[in-house]
């Protein structure tokens, strides 16, 4: 075996080389698994302007999102105008086996797609709430906050699916209608969160300062807007290379995030696409609840702005 090989026209170097320090995989173990998931993890990627995590030797993780200078031509890409940076971004469009072999033998090993299809940037297709549980072995908690989360979408009319982080939380999406609009969905996402802390407010909470959440699970409302989230089957730079991984709801109370890596996730599938299948078809935001989460102050701001005021307060204090 060497440690170069081409497929689908696409040169693999290095194979046989560490991914990264403590990952316990080589570039080919990367390489084997994206290919093995790659008829499950393109849908996900299909269309939706693409970042990725990238590894190279020596150096830390990095996010990129402008398209490498020397992608071959036939990397499909889209330009995005960045309103935080205010410069137009091109993204690579992962729309085929070919790309994705591309993108690992770059040493990409996370893919966090947009969650609005390329041209249609004001309109996202998934609501997401990102249920992030408390340092430690917070697993548990966050398989409670989920359950809380599902609460709350029956209580809406709304029926999610679940997956793994592929870090140390979950992550619930909601696929909505085609013409729902990017401020009504984010206020929906507000909405639902309140709603799930209201049902175990010594549980959950939607704090967004850290040193306010007091040991409980956050539920992150602010995955919307031009926000990216870790793709279905996508691996996470950690060690051992876990993988964000579609679980039925009945199961959660049976998985850890451990048990879903490079090496073993492909034998939990068998044949099937379980993200595909657990995802509900597009649903309506009822009225509502978009009415209300409009009347919730958008987190990350009102982080910001109490921040400065409690800065202010320590100057300001004898």
């Amino acid at each position: 075996m060497t440690s170069e090989e081409v497929r689908e026209g696409v040169t693999l170097t290095n194979l046989d080389r560490p991914l990264f320090d403590d990952a316990g995989v080589t570039k080919r173990e990367l390489v084997d698994y994206l290919d093995a998931v790659s008829g499950r993890i393109v849908p996900a990627l299909r269309g939706r302007p693409l970042s990725v995590v990238r590894v190279r030797a020596g150096q830390a993780p990095f996010m990129q999102k402008n398209v490498s200078k020397n992608a071959p031509p036939w990397v499909r890409t889209v330009k995005v105008w960045a309103e935080t940076s205010r410069r137009e971004i091109s993204y690579v469009l992962c729309d085929d086996r070919r790309t994705l072999l591309w993108l690992a033998g770059q040493r990409a090993v996370e893919y966090h797609p947009g969650l609005t299809l390329a041209g249609r940037e004001a309109h996202p297709t998934h609501l997401v709430l990102d249920l992030d549980p408390p340092p430690g072995d917070g697993f548990r908690a966050a398989v409670g906050a989920a359950l809380l989360v599902r609460q709350a979408l029956a209580g809406a009319g709304l029926a999610g699916a679940v997956k793994t982080s592929g870090a140390k939380g979950l992550h619930v999406f909601v696929p909505v209608e085609a013409e729902a609009d990017m401020a009504d969905v984010a206020a929906a996402t507000r909405a639902l969160a309140a709603r799930a802390e209201r049902l175990d407010p010594a549980l959950a909470t939607t704090a967004f300062i850290r040193e306010d959440r007091g040991g409980k699970v956050f539920l992150d409302s602010t995955r919307a807007g031009g926000a990216t989230v870790v793709a279905a089957y996508s691996p996470r730079v950690r060690p051992g290379v876990p993988v964000s991984f579609p679980v039925a709801w009945s199961d959660l109370d049976r998985v850890a995030p451990g048990d879903f890596t490079v090496r073993t996730a492909v034998a939990a599938l068998g044949e099937g696409d379980p993200w595909a299948a657990a995802m509900p078809a597009p649903q309506r935001l009822p009225a509502d609840l978009i009415a209300e989460g409009h009347t919730i102050p958008v987190a990350r701001v009102q982080a910001m702005h109490e921040g400065k005021r409690r800065a202010r307060a320590r100057r300001e204090s004898p």
